[in-house]
């Protein structure tokens, strides 16, 4: 059932192979990156390598040989994460292609951390490879009327198109568990699976909050540097953001905090263990986990150069989310889990400060309408359509 669902990226990706030698194609675990590739593949000429199976590893125990031999087709590397020492060979092969005509097209490379974890290993493919992020399914992605299931249940392919909402339940538990006790050892410091699993989960309780390393590390029983640490590492993963504040406004007392979510708002409400659209809603949690759904299908929906900031100051000027979009221009964007959203005080103020081209309220209604000071409120998908048609 995943390939039924068209990836807005396919298009991006595609044309990213005809331009560059080598592409990465990066996001978590399950986001459906295998999937995506396999479709590419059957418009051109591929070979497929999945580096977690011991048999296709050992066709690569002398990789320039190996892709030589393969030297006029797509060659797809799939969790190339775990096979660091190939970077050079592909270096090598890039370089000889060019120089024999074959310079683009040539490696898709599939991996589940982000791009800085990747370009440790990648540095020496600087020139010759280009980065793409494949986030989980988003309000875009899906059909306007499945918008409550995608939130309850998040955007991993296999989560949102479950059997029932148990099951989905049971998916995104097996899901943590998986990154737990066999992804997160084999990127990171040997940190005990239960540990993590608390910090993840104090995570998901203060979903869409200012990061206090402190309090977090009093809680673990850890310091702040450690805490630090495992954020880094969630993150590399691409499985939690770090938002941070916008600080252009040299004159006015700016909180300096990142604001802190879990990335797919269906691991949030698996890590709380609220299985129902009735349970999320009548937790404490509702709120903040709706303000992460729409800042994460926001920003996925936003142009290539986009730039995400929250705005906060000690006065009380607030803007949840705020988009620096491709020639200067900027959107500000109040998050409200309400079908008569009103507007506080501290959005206008901040507003006045920054002068926003557009100012929009995201609420879970289905129409637009205007409301004072020039702002407007806009369902999510109207909204994200928006930001899109930019690009």
């Amino acid at each position: 059932m995943q390939g039924m669902i068209h990836r807005r990226i396919a298009s991006t990706l595609r044309a990213l192979l005809d331009e560059s030698p080598a592409v990465a194609l990066l996001g978590p675990r399950q986001v459906g990156k295998t999937t995506l590739a396999l479709a590419i593949a059957e418009q051109r000429p591929s070979i497929y390598v999945d580096l977690e199976s011991e048999a296709d590893r050992a066709k690569l125990a002398e990789p320039e040989l190996y892709l030589a031999r393969h030297e006029d087709r797509l060659v797809i590397l799939d969790e190339v994460h775990r096979a660091p020492g190939l970077f050079q060979a592909l270096r090598g092969v890039i370089d000889r292609g060019r120089r024999s005509g074959r310079g683009v097209g040539r490696f898709l490379l599939l991996g589940s951390a982000s791009v800085d974890l990747l370009k440790q290993s990648g540095e020496t493919l600087a020139g010759r490879i280009a980065y793409l992020e494949l986030h989980p399914l988003d309000a875009l992605e899906t059909p306007a009327e499945d918008a409550e299931r995608l939130w309850a249940r998040g955007g991993f392919p296999d989560s949102f198109l479950a059997a029932s909402d148990r099951a989905s339940l049971r998916w995104r538990r097996d899901f943590i568990r998986t990154y737990l006790e066999r992804d997160v050892p084999m990127f990171g410091p040997r940190i005990p699976a239960e540990t993590l699993r608390r910090f993840w989960t104090m995570l998901a309780h203060r979903q869409s909050g200012l990061l206090n390393a402190s309090e977090l590390g009093r809680a673990l029983g850890v310091d702040s540097k450690t805490v630090a640490s495992y954020l880094d590492l969630l993150v590399d993963l691409l499985l939690v953001r770090r938002l941070p504040p916008w600080h252009a406004n040299r004159g006015k007392r700016l909180v300096k905090s990142p604001k802190v979510y879990v990335r797919d708002s269906g691991l949030v409400h698996a890590l709380l263990g609220l299985e129902t659209l009735e349970e999320i809603l009548g937790h404490p949690v509702a709120g903040a986990s709706w303000e992460g759904f729409v800042t994460e299908t926001l920003i996925a929906a936003a142009p290539e150069g986009t730039e995400a900031h929250f705005f906060r100051t000690a006065a009380g000027a607030e803007i949840d989310l705020l988009l620096s979009l491709p020639g200067a221009r900027l959107w500000a964007f109040e998050i409200k889990r309400s079908l008569a959203p009103t507007v506080e005080r501290g959005f206008h103020v901040a507003c006045e400060d920054l002068n926003p081209e557009r100012r929009v309220v995201i609420y879970p209604g289905a129409e637009t309408f205007p409301m004072k000071h020039g702002v407007e409120a806009m369902p999510l998908r109207l909204a994200a359509e928006a930001l899109h048609d930019i690009g």
